[in-house]
């Protein structure tokens, strides 16, 4: 049904009522809160003002709650658009053919592997930048989800940092003695005064009553909201603090590989993550959640393999103890055979 109701005297048409109070505000009495129903008040919140006027709670957030679902939605998408574009699809383009079970043949496989542990390699340590995109947008999800807590909770007047505890609290109160939160935040019927002139030019004041239909949902839609960002800012909080551990200690990176992808020995596992930094390891990380786990254990394999090789070919070679001694000359010191 429309949105609002207003019923009043009958002096004023009801689409100009129903249209004044939707665009200004409708209030509730905040005093008149958990009286009798029926005997003490119309509804919770409904009841004559007198000398508490100054209590007064005005209600006029109904009218912007589509545009500030979709402006939060907008919110939450920015840090997904930045990293897309940030990322670029790399993981896409340098696994594409190994990822999922759609592999053609055995020796396909092999090529596309070689060649993705080859550019590993050349692209060894070039990956820091790529990591912090990553960390960077892990942490702008944080600080979006805690944001539109203070967000939301700025929207409603202060109601929403505890609304989802008073909710709890006021389901395990007794019938008699509880008063609905939601109800409060929420009112189901308020009050609206229209002021107009008189026949004699004197200022009318009329009081209607509005029925808040659109308030059903909204309760709904805001304690959802709020158990649910409370879920979401732990889940992110521990990501982020997650992140922070790989980055500050190589140990948890080595640990990671030794327990998730249980490929090799441990001393590869150990040899590996020395010689690669935090981007390498996030890129080794991202593909390895886009992998099945066989053939990424396959590709860590040959790219522990062959970057011990690597370091081996091109050690420099040590003089020998002999040459190094001052005791004994050099080869040309010594003199020449003669024929026997």
């Amino acid at each position: 049904g429309d949105p609002i109701n207003c019923i009043n005297d009958g002096a004023i048409p009801g689409h100009v009522i129903n249209t004044f109070c939707w665009i200004t505000s409708t209030f509730t009495l905040p005093h008149q809160q958990g009286k009798p129903v029926g005997t003490h008040v119309v509804h919770p919140g409904v009841g004559t003002i007198g000398d508490h006027e100054k209590e007064t709670r005005y209600h006029a957030y109904y009218q912007w709650v589509p545009f500030m679902l979709f402006f939060q939605g907008v919110l939450f998408y920015i840090p997904h658009w930045i990293w897309k574009n940030w990322e670029e699809g790399k993981i896409r383009m340098i696994s594409e053919g190994i990822r999922g079970a759609m592999i053609s043949s055995k020796d396909e496989r092999k090529d596309k592997q070689t060649r993705l542990v080859q550019y590993i390699i050349d692209t060894m340590h070039l990956h820091n930048m790529y990591a912090a995109g990553y960390f960077l947008c892990e942490a702008l999800n944080f600080v979006n989800v805690v944001g539109n807590i203070y967000f939301i909770d700025l929207f409603l007047g202060g109601a929403f940092m505890t609304y989802g505890t008073d909710v709890v609290r006021f389901s395990n109160m007794d019938q008699e003695n509880r008063t609905d939160p939601m109800v409060a935040i929420f009112p189901r019927l308020t009050k609206c005064t229209f002021y107009k002139f008189g026949a004699s030019g004197t200022i009318q004041h009329h009081d209607s009553l509005c029925v808040m239909a659109m308030n059903i949902l909204n309760e709904k839609i805001y304690i959802f909201l709020w158990f649910w960002l409370i879920v979401l800012a732990v889940m992110t909080g521990m990501a982020l603090l997650y992140s922070i551990i790989i980055v500050v200690l190589p140990s948890i990176r080595e640990l990671i590989l030794k327990r998730r992808f249980r490929f090799g020995t441990p001393s590869g596992v150990s040899s590996l993550v020395d010689k690669t930094q935090v981007g390498d390891f996030l890129l080794l990380h991202l593909l390895g959640q886009n992998m099945n786990m066989m053939v990424f254990g396959e590709i860590l394999e040959e790219l522990s393999r062959r970057l011990n090789d690597y370091m081996h070919n091109n050690m420099p070679t040590a003089p020998s103890t002999l040459e190094m001694s001052p005791i004994y000359p050099s080869k040309d010191k010594f003199p020449k055979e003669t024929e026997a």
